[in-house]
This record gives C-alpha cells, structure tokens and sequence, in this order.
C-alpha cells in the first residue's frame, strides 16, 4: 500500500510518500521559521495561509521524487490534532478532499503518535514494548508503549514543555527565534557550574515534569547584573545541562520501573546534542537501548504521518477512516485517548 502523509500542525508544511513493502520513497518539509522570526514566535493566521500556498507543490515533488502519480495512492494520512486548529484543518480539508476526488480512506492521525514512531523509521527501528520521551515545544511526556495504538501516559509536563523552556530562555538572552537550537549552540561555548540552576523535580519520585521555575531561575541570573558574552554562553550551557539531567533521569526511571530495555526519544528536542550524549550514558550503565529517529525526522515532517498511518491499515484499525467526507480536527488531543 502505497500512502501519503499530510503534516500541518504548526510551522511546518510535511508531505511523504510511504510504501509498505519499500519504506519511505520520498518526504519534503517546508519550514516557516524565516517568516515567524520577525514576531518571536508563530503566528497561527500567516501559518496556516502558507500551509495553503505549500500543500500542492509539495504533493508534486514527492510524487516525482518517487516517480509516481496521485492514482496510485492507496490511502492518506493527516494530521488531525493536537496543533493550531487553521494549520490543522488546512491538512485535513486537503486530505479529505483528495482521499475523496480519488475514492481512498484518509486516515486522522494524532500528531504525538507520529513522533512517537517515527523512530521505528530508522534502518535498526525499536521493538515494542519500550517507554518513550517525547520531548517537543508543546508537549513533554513519558509513555509506555505496548503496541501500535496503546500508549500509557506515565508523566508530562505541568507547565512549559521542554522546548518551550529552552526558547524562553533563548528568548532571555536575546537570542531570537528559533531559540532552542541557537540555545545548544551557546552552550557549546559555555562552562555549566558558573550559574547553578535548580533541576525542578528530580526527586519527585514520579514522571511528571516541570520547566517553568528553571526558566525563572534564567530569569533572575539574568536581571541580577549585566551579563557579558561569556556569561550568557555559560548560563545557556547550565541550563542546557539541569533540563537534559532531568529529562534523562527520568526516562531512565520509566525504563527500570517497567522492567523494559528499550528507550525510544522523539520530538524536536530529542535532537539536542547534549541530550543525547546524557541519555547515551546512562542507558549504557543501566543495559538499555536508545532509539532516536534521524536526524531529519526529529522535527515536525509528513513521512512520520504517513508511517503511523500504514501502521494502523496494516493492523486492520480503519474504524478511524473517514469515507464520507467528514472530518474534524481536535487541536487539544490526549495522546492515549486516541
């Protein structure tokens, strides 16, 4: 079955093709960043009006890259939640229009999920069960993943995501928009120590996160005096270092907790240098292994929708195949109620 893969949730316009036999034949992803730097962050009107001017001409490029048309088409999975609610339902009505001018299923799919397995696209993918860090701007969570479909919520952020943290404090030493990568670009330059930030609940004893009092933390370092260059690359290198310890020492707990040895870390953060090395460590000292999905996967694309998508044709699930041309989108969507 041949499928394509709708991404519109954000800031960023995915289209892949998926082959169930061959794998991924092709993905392209458009990315706003350049128009939304001039506000500091996303503006959900100008996002989903690109997401309009984007979808067709992306379609072409992955069909000729793959060297098919629109009737092969088996099936087309979109992004349906969670996300700003125009961005989403751009991707949808394109989906649902499409899947209905070719007589095919379109496939919702959530958003997280995609993230979630987009590691399994890899050449050595994870084998199920395994816990998973998805580790994003918007969400920050612990799953334990059984199956395709059954996902449990162990912890997540109760208040600013991981990436959400990191752009606010990229934000506090005018560092502009996108901050995260700018942020772990600094930090290279930095000696963490200097500054002595809190890790906030470390020792909780649960999975549940929170980032907010650390970017307070930032906050304070920051109007206490003037900082010079060197100052700002060691506060952005102990920053960098309290949330990654954080994050993954508490993936690590899940793992031994569920007595499972596989860790699977997505999401935009989960390409965080610094992260990885971290979890690298500690999942070599306690025997387990880490999953990350490539490079160019770890942020928003169509090729993790249109693979969460097969997924759930090949297991039979079509009862969240839209075939009459409805659709909704739920910009507020629990990962395990899907």
């Amino acid at each position: 079955m041949l499928i394509l893969g709708i991404e519109s949730s954000c800031d960023e316009t995915g289209v892949a093709l998926y082959d169930t036999v061959r794998g991924l034949l092709a993905h392209t992803v458009h990315t706003q960043v350049a128009m939304h730097e001039a506000y500091g962050g996303v503006v959900p009107e100008l996002a989903s009006r690109d997401h309009i001017r984007r979808l067709i001409p992306l379609l072409e490029k992955v069909l000729q890259a793959a060297a098919c048309t629109r009737e092969d088409l088996d099936a087309i999975a979109y992004t349906a939640g969670p996300g700003l609610a125009g961005a989403l339902l751009v991707g949808a009505s394109f989906a649902e229009g499409l899947a209905l001018a070719l007589n095919i299923p379109a496939l919702p799919v959530h958003h997280l999920e995609g993230h979630l397995l987009s590691p399994l696209l890899s050449s050595d993918p994870a084998k199920f069960p395994f816990i998973a860090l998805l580790v994003s701007g918007g969400h920050t969570q612990i799953m334990c993943v059984t199956q395709v479909g059954t996902y449990e919520l162990m912890g997540e952020s109760l208040d600013d995501a991981a990436g959400e943290a990191f752009d606010k404090t990229a934000q506090l030493l005018g560092l502009g928009y996108p901050g995260g990568p700018a942020l772990a670009k600094l930090a290279e330059l930095g000696k963490p120590g200097r500054f002595r930030l809190p890790r906030p609940m470390i020792n909780s004893g649960d999975f549940s996160f929170s980032f907010s009092g650390l970017k307070t933390a930032v906050l304070t370092a920051v109007r206490q005096r003037p900082l010079t260059d060197q100052d700002k690359a060691d506060l952005a290198a102990e920053f960098q270092e309290a949330a990654t310890e954080v994050l993954a020492t508490k993936a690590l707990a899940a793992c031994r907790q569920r007595r499972l040895s596989t860790l699977v870390v997505a999401g935009g953060v989960g390409a965080n240098k610094r992260l990885r090395e971290r979890l690298n460590v500690a999942a070599a000292q306690n025997s387990v292994r880490v999953c990350y999905p490539e490079m160019e996967l770890c942020t928003d694309n169509g090729a993790m929708i249109a693979f969460a998508g097969a997924q759930h044709l090949l297991a039979g699930a079509v009862s969240n195949v839209n075939r009459a041309g409805s659709f909704a989108v739920k910009p507020r969507w629990p990962l395990a109620t899907r």
